[in-house]
């Protein structure tokens, strides 16, 4: 059974939402080594959505980057879940406070039906966070793809 089956995957947001996002992960980048990815899914298959978010991150090979400085947003939609899992190199770095208070970030934009700009100001806080711990040099170069991830 495949990690990502390909069939009947749904599309949470508007083309807009979705170019709105890649552009926030695309500027929250800019100025780090550090990658950001963003996957969302209908169920979590696991009761603890951290779990499941480690079992993407490996799956996409997110720890293989150079200086293991990757984060994963998670998102189970129809579940209400949603988790950041980030390799230790950033993890370490920032402590688990900082991480239990992003997610609470999120979530108060999600109490109010603002979804995109929940995960865009996640996604600009963990770039900000990244440029201040991983800073871009002019080796550096984007190791994984920016596009959101659905799964089913």
């Amino acid at each position: 059974m495949s990690l990502f089956p390909s069939k009947n995957k749904r599309e949470f947001f508007t083309k807009e939402q979705q170019f709105l996002m890649v552009e926030a992960i695309q500027e929250a980048e800019k100025n780090t080594s550090g990658e950001i990815r963003f996957f969302v899914e209908s169920k979590c298959a696991y009761v603890d959505a951290v779990d499941r978010a480690k079992e993407i991150f490996f799956s996409l090979k997110m720890e293989q980057t150079k200086d293991r400085n990757a984060v994963l947003l998670y998102m189970a939609m129809d579940d209400h879940q949603l988790a950041l899992f980030a390799d230790e190199g950033i993890y370490q770095r920032l402590g688990r406070q900082y991480w239990t208070e992003e997610v609470k970030k999120i979530i108060a934009h999600f109490t109010k039906d603002n979804y995109t700009g929940g995960i865009c100001h996640a996604i600009r806080d963990i770039g900000l966070a990244l440029q201040k711990e991983f800073p871009y040099e002019k080796e550096d170069k984007n190791e994984l793809p920016d596009e959101i991830i659905f799964g089913n």
